[in-house]
């Protein structure tokens, strides 16, 4: 006859330990959070992109005022003369 085991104790006593299976469990998650972080910085990229760009077409746009402006004066001017 076999012996049967105790019902208390802890399973690691019976169990065997699986270390490879441990260590791709940890390397999967690690690989994941690192994924995690990578997608979050590139989320914070994106975002500061989007309002340079906002910020550069406001430039545009003012630089182009600024000549129209100055283009109108001189067509006045001219006018008055």
């Amino acid at each position: 006859m076999t012996p049967r085991r105790s019902e208390g104790g802890s399973r690691f006593l019976y169990d065997s330990f699986d270390a490879a299976a441990a260590r791709i469990e940890a390397n999967e998650r690690v690989a994941e959070e690192r994924w995690a972080g990578l997608e979050y910085r590139l989320g914070q990229i994106e975002t500061t992109l989007e309002r340079l760009e906002k910020r550069i077409w406001v430039g545009v746009y003012g630089v182009a005022a600024f000549l129209m402006a100055q283009m109108a004066e001189t067509v006045v001017q001219a006018a008055m003369r």
